[in-house]
């Protein structure tokens, strides 16, 4: 199945959490938080202003990003987990 997201929204792909500490302590998966970063997968063509002008997102397929720790709604599409948010929950776009 395809999903396309509509307007200024994204769908974003946790990316996996560390499972060990910096001290080495190994967390188990009931204990660890869900992770806040993740990859775009896809994204809207963008909010439309005042005027009625499309302004195309920041954001695009691929880009790795950070987002608050509420954001989004989880869904699950062909079995995977995925997160649909607004552009404007995710916090910034890590760059290599």
């Amino acid at each position: 199945m395809k999903f396309r997201p509509l307007h200024d929204r994204v769908v974003v792909r946790r990316t996996d959490s560390e499972t060990k500490t910096a001290g080495g302590i190994i967390i188990p998966d009931t204990a660890a938080e869900k992770p806040q970063q993740g990859e775009i997968i896809a994204a809207g063509p963008g909010a439309r202003d005042e005027s009625g002008k499309l302004v195309p997102l920041d954001v695009k397929k691929g880009d790795k990003v950070l987002f608050g720790k509420w954001s989004g709604t989880e869904v699950k599409i062909d079995g995977k987990e995925l997160l649909i948010m607004k552009e404007s929950d995710i916090m910034g776009v890590l760059d290599k």
